[in-house]
């Protein structure tokens, strides 16, 4: 019997609706081979949504989010848009679902494929190898804390001000996501901080250590504080296997995490809500690349990312493990095949475009699958 599976695809701008083509070619494959049903959908959201009805984050799609299993996001945001009221720029529909849907939880894998060792920015004996996960707090912090906001003075100076807030339940429902993760890798979570400086992460040092004895006994825990974490990443990346951290950290060492890698056009992410009665959770999956709109409809935006995304879908909403690392494998056995999109091109390797490389991919899928892989 076919499972079935309701996914709310949102192309989105620039290269999104070209990278999602080549994700259908991976949902047709798994149905035809895996008897995997997929029920798609399809809605508008940032700039494509601003121009068919004037909202970057229109009801319907609301809706039909709410309506799915899951969602996956192409890529939002242009220079078509840059003059548009902050309200209904492009990226507040991005914000807009995220809140929506209560996705608190953000997952950023850096993870170096042995073929693309070679592309990063650091050594490759300092990077071949790495499977790091980046757990973020996505909806509390300092970017939502009040009071906020940009205060006149009387002598005519500005005053601005921006609050560290956390309580102890989300940091809780944040830390169980990145224990819960690392019971299925190395078992081992970092919890990253500034507990020396700012109260706010000292009551978050405690909560984790807290949730930690409690909870997971078998779960490694250790503490570090940012500076300290950021500088570790570039001198020994391979030292860390699941970190969890507060919102501002996180934006910023996922991205340096990202560059470990090589390119952000390779990179997926995941972005999770609190589980229901089922233990499914809203689940949103986006590539971290932007929408490259300098490149938009020219068939040479990179796919991978994308497919990768969706790979995060199958494992974390659906549980499909097995599909979830046939799809890795075929993207790694691509990339070894020497096939590169221009954003990742390397001396000596085949420059192709987005739909050959999404067809590069399919042809290594059905190679592990007669494997029987």
């Amino acid at each position: 019997m076919t499972e079935t599976y309701k996914v709310l695809l949102l192309p989105g701008d620039g290269i999104g609706p070209e990278v999602m083509r080549q994700v259908r070619k991976v949902t047709d494959w798994l149905g035809r081979k895996r008897g995997l049903g997929f029920e798609l959908d399809e809605g508008l959201l940032g700039g494509a949504a601003y121009d068919a009805h004037g909202t970057p984050l229109p009801r319907e799609t609301l809706d039909q989010a709410h309506a799915a299993d899951a969602v996956l996001l192409g890529a939002v945001g242009g220079d078509r848009w840059e003059d548009l009221p902050f309200d209904k720029k492009p990226e507040r529909g991005l914000l807009g679902i995220r809140k929506e849907l209560g996705l608190f939880a953000n997952l950023r894998p850096a993870l170096v494929f042995e073929a693309m060792a070679s592309a990063s920015t650091l050594k490759e004996d300092v990077v071949s190898g790495l499977d790091l996960m980046i757990v973020r707090e996505l909806t509390g912090g300092i970017y939502f804390g009040e009071p906020a906001g940009i205060e006149d003075q009387a002598d005519g100076t500005q005053r601005g001000v921006n609050t560290l807030v956390y309580t102890t339940p989300e940091v809780d429902r944040i830390a169980r996501v990145a224990f819960d993760l690392a019971r299925k890798r190395d078992k081992r979570v970092c919890s990253v901080d500034k507990a020396n400086v700012l109260q706010a992460t000292a009551m978050w040092r405690d909560a984790v250590t807290r949730l930690g004895a409690a909870e997971y006994p078998d779960v490694a825990l250790s503490h570090m504080y940012v500076d300290n974490a950021a500088m570790q990443l570039v001198r020994d990346p391979r030292q860390f296997d699941v970190m969890v951290t507060t919102n501002m950290f996180g934006d910023i060492l996922s991205d340096a995490a990202a560059m470990l890698t090589g390119s952000l056009g390779m990179l997926p992410s995941a972005s999770l809500g609190e589980p229901d009665a089922n233990g499914q959770r809203p689940a949103l999956y986006e590539p971290v690349h932007g929408s490259a709109p300098d490149i938009a409809g020219q068939d040479k935006a990179n796919p991978l990312a994308a497919i990768l995304s969706f790979a995060m879908m199958l494992r974390y909403s659906f549980d499909r493990e097995a599909e979830a690392a046939l799809v890795e494998h075929a993207v790694s056995d691509t990339l070894g095949g020497g096939l590169r999109t221009q954003d990742i091109m390397q001396a000596g390797m085949a420059k192709v475009s987005t739909t050959v490389m999404g067809e590069a991919v399919i042809r290594e899928m059905d190679k592990l699958h007669n494997e029987g892989q």
